[in-house]
């Protein structure tokens, strides 16, 4: 990229951050009750990243996940799979070896969650993770590097790393909790898009704030703009503390109402989360579930 000021003026980020808030507010308070209902909470399960992501991973911990995730359609045949499996690099051999259904294998990758090495660790993991088996790699952009507004930096490393992924989805993490106004989430937003990004996604879960609605409001305003202007369409994956099944819900609203119902399925909407799943499978079936 040669002038970001005026990438800036094609995709204009002079947003406000209370209105951003109001708006939010008034699209949830409007449309929301119409998507609480069996058919979208199954369709949220199906756009899961089933994730694993603790200091404590091991090969048999990840074993038993996806042995469960072998079996889930003899026990519930009327429910979809989720979306993929997320876990660390170095356990992306054992999804791979072990996984008897045809579902995205993904890895956070590249430094994951600081982003703090070396660009060319971050590029030689990601390609170690895709050799390995990884469909899709999550990153996270060098936020610290993106806030002094070196962007032709972030820029370059990303492009980097989409090289490295031969043809595995790029998902960017934006950690929108660290990039605290929406003027700077829509930036980040913009600048990860023209940078190859497959998704964009709003954080690691691994530092507070996590994902907000607004930030979602926001990326997705971005990508709309992004798909006009380009005709690419470019994924959106909420995640870090998405629990219950009305935080599903209030980003499947988000997309719905923002992007339109061509987003609605896994190709171009998933969710990050790890207890999510459960929640979902009890609301659907009207009692505990505690299957994952």
């Amino acid at each position: 990229m040669e002038d970001f000021n005026a990438l800036w003026n094609e995709y204009p980020c002079n947003l406000n951050d209370d209105q951003v808030k109001k708006n939010v507010a008034k699209l949830l308070a409007d449309k929301t009750d119409e998507n609480k209902n069996t058919a979208v909470y199954k369709q949220c399960f199906n756009s899961i990243d089933l994730t694993s992501l603790s200091t404590t991973d091991s090969t048999s911990s990840i074993e038993s996940m996806i042995d469960k995730v072998n079996a889930f359609s003899e026990k519930y045949p009327d429910m979809p799979s989720v979306a993929a499996i997320c876990v660390y690099p170095a356990l992306v051999e054992v999804v791979k070896r072990k996984l008897q259904i045809p579902l995205n294998i993904a890895s956070v990758s590249a430094g994951f969650p600081s982003s703090q090495t070396f660009i060319e660790v971050k590029v030689a993991e990601t390609a170690m993770a895709v050799s390995e088996g990884a469909s899709e790699i999550d990153v996270v952009i060098s936020v610290g590097t993106f806030l002094e507004s070196n962007f032709e930096k972030v820029y370059e490393e990303l492009s980097e790393i989409k090289a490295a992924c031969h043809g595995a989805h790029l998902k960017v993490i934006l950690e929108t909790g660290a990039l605290a106004s929406a003027a700077n989430i829509k930036k980040a937003s913009v600048l990860a898009m023209v940078a190859g990004a497959d998704f964009i996604k709003t954080s690691t879960g691994k530092m507070s704030p996590a994902a907000t609605v607004e930030a979602a409001y926001v990326m997705c305003g971005a990508i709309k703009e992004f798909y006009q202007k380009t005709g690419e369409r470019i994924g959106f994956k909420p995640a870090g503390g998405i629990v219950t099944t009305e935080d599903a819900v209030n980003y499947y609203t988000i997309v719905k109402e923002v992007l339109g119902d061509e987003w609605l399925n896994n190709k171009l909407f998933r969710i990050g989360a790890s207890r999510l799943a459960n929640n979902l499978l009890t609301d659907i079936y009207g009692k505990a579930v505690s299957y994952y």
